[in-house]
């Protein structure tokens, strides 16, 4: 072993503070998309809804390389059991979808609107979030605009102040198809949730 003090170069080096990690990638354009991931129903399906919107980051910028994933019951508010959320088979609803965002930050999924899970319980779609600059996944609800009666009694939402509250809810066009944008950080940032054992 090196003699510290007849080697000065040996010597103890002072205390560094930590840095933090850096991501890798992101590569989801295409190392984690699959076929279809963005349809849980084929287009055109009866009852079908668009959930769309963009992911801007903290300066109102798009985000063209982030990657988006949704869990949701289907219309009755079933929670799905179906094993294998990857698979796409006809008439086989898994409740889960994945898709990237495109060059000027939008996404797209095809899906059904999904019915409360409890009486008087307030619909909505959960959404993870993976991004360049994001150590770890961001996780947000999407609510459905109506009715409004179940909003207005919902746990989390009542728990907000109106402005965080109107992140959280979809807004509903002219089409009939939901809105919904990602806001990563400051003004209008969409609220995002901590699950127990998550590690931020």
């Amino acid at each position: 072993m090196p003699d510290a003090q007849a080697n000065p170069q040996y010597a103890a080096a002072p205390a560094l503070a930590p840095t933090p990690g850096q991501t890798v990638g992101p590569f989801y354009h295409y190392a984690l998309p699959f076929a279809d991931g963005e349809h849980l129903v084929p287009p055109g399906t009866p009852g079908s809804v668009r959930l769309h919107g963009t992911v801007t980051d903290g300066n109102g910028a798009p985000v063209p390389d982030a990657l988006l994933e949704i869990w949701q019951p289907d219309a009755e508010g079933r929670i799905v059991r179906v094993h294998g959320s990857l698979r796409r088979d006809l008439g086989v609803f898994t409740g889960f979808g994945r898709t990237q965002t495109w060059r000027d930050g939008g996404y797209s999924f095809i899906t059904v609107e999904p019915g409360a899970t409890s009486e008087g319980a307030a619909p909505f779609i959960a959404m993870t979030v993976f991004a360049r600059g994001l150590l770890n996944r961001l996780f947000t609800r999407v609510y459905l605009p109506e009715p409004a009666s179940a909003l207005e009694s919902d746990t989390l939402l009542s728990s907000l102040d109106p402005a965080e509250r109107a992140t959280l809810v979809a807004s509903r066009e002219s089409d009939g198809s939901l809105r919904f944008d990602v806001r990563l950080q400051g003004d209008g940032e969409t609220v995002f949730l901590r699950y127990p054992r998550h590690e931020v």
